[in-house]
């Protein structure tokens, strides 16, 4: 009887191509005790696996190539030293766009966001937004119609506070000859709920022009100078090449996985 349950089994297997379970022992009266699966080496998943990465290849060789063009520029891994008597303290993490500058000036906080620089080369095709910036300038400083040769610049959030009550904010770019406030508005930090409510004033370019100079000077008294901006010009350009040799190897790793 026994051989005959296993000839059977045979006759199965032979019929069905491949079985889905072995075989793996009998009973004393020929009976089969229990079957267990049997796993196929023929795995779909590692085929899908392989033409996923077959498929992701030409975008990971040229993310590579990248790579090895930002690791060869000479300002990814430059430290610019930070000069004498800089005032403030410095914060930059790796990932952001921005770092953030501190210092207490008699009882203020005097915080200062220095966004990524706004380079201009002098070709045709650059920034837009530094075009904008320049002609707003012209217009804020009530200079000559005569066009202005294009400058690079760093844009800045200077944010002065003191123990309670309301904030003051400005807007600014800094040139390499000098700083320049874009805007002003009055915030308050304590109260969230005024903020949406809160006349922020005229437009900074209207104000009279000894207020204007006024405010400047009050910024620039609080380590706002044109002296710090050839530093940080300098700064995030290299912070720019980091951050972009940084993501072209965050997107890699994506690629990859």
């Amino acid at each position: 009887m026994a051989s005959l349950v296993r000839r059977a089994a045979s006759r199965l297997v032979g019929s069905c191509g491949k079985s889905l379970f072995s075989v793996n022992s009998l009973g004393a009266h020929g009976r089969m005790r229990y079957l267990t699966p049997s796993i196929s080496r023929n795995n779909p998943f590692s085929t899908s696996a392989r033409k996923k990465a077959s498929s992701n290849d030409p975008l990971l060789r040229v993310i590579e190539t990248e790579i090895g063009f930002a690791e060869q520029a000479d300002d990814y891994d430059r430290v610019e030293e930070t000069p004498n008597g800089f005032p403030f303290k410095m914060e930059d993490k790796p990932g952001t766009k921005v770092v953030t500058l501190t210092r207490d000036y008699k009882g203020e906080s005097v915080v200062v966001e220095v966004h990524m620089t706004n380079l201009v080369t002098g070709d045709k095709g650059d920034d837009e937004e530094s075009d904008e910036e320049s002609e707003e300038e012209e217009e804020e400083e009530h200079e000559d119609k005569a066009e202005k040769p294009k400058q690079s610049n760093v844009p800045l959030l200077v944010t002065l506070s003191k123990k309670t009550g309301p904030s003051l904010e400005f807007r600014c770019t800094a040139f390499p000859d000098k700083i320049v406030i874009k805007d002003m508005w009055v915030t308050f930090p304590d109260d969230p709920s005024k903020d949406e409510l809160a006349y922020e004033g005229p437009s900074f370019r209207v104000l009279d022009e000894k207020l204007r100079k006024a405010f400047h000077r009050y910024i620039e008294i609080r380590g706002i100078t044109p002296g710090m901006i050839n530093f940080l010009h300098e700064y995030m350009i290299n912070k720019d090449s980091k951050e972009h040799l940084l993501w072209l190897k965050t997107l890699k790793n994506f690629v990859k996985s």
